[in-house]
């Protein structure tokens, strides 16, 4: 079973930027699409951006330009980092495993971002 936690989530005033963080229990990102999510109050909860296997990644529109997943393969730990900060990117960001082979899915336990106007 996967398991993935993040951090580096937190307050930051609108322009500003964060840098978040998943770990992940073992060497996943072979065999895993990975992607970043999050959820507003009161909304479902929608894609951010992914990467694949194969390095090939992929953003939502409300967040091109402004935010960047990577990974760290040694490390087994994915990144975003979120840059110009906007109050609507408020939100808990949750980190998603989904494996190729058989599209199970794991999420991590979420991290909370506000951006203050």
């Amino acid at each position: 079973q996967v398991q993935l936690v993040e951090s580096g989530g937190g307050l930051v005033q609108a322009g500003g930027s964060l840098r978040l963080s998943c770990a992940a229990s073992g060497s996943i990102f072979s065999s895993n699409i990975m992607g970043w999510y999050r959820q507003a109050p009161g909304k479902q909860r929608e894609l951010v951006a992914t990467i694949t296997p194969f390095g090939t990644t992929n953003s939502a529109d409300s967040v091109k330009g402004r935010f960047t997943i990577s990974r760290d393969t040694a490390k087994n730990t994915l990144y975003l980092q979120m840059n110009s900060l906007k109050p609507e990117d408020t939100a808990v960001y949750y980190c998603n495993a989904r494996k190729v082979s058989s599209s199970s899915v794991a999420w991590g336990q979420g991290t909370q971002v506000t951006v203050s106007s």
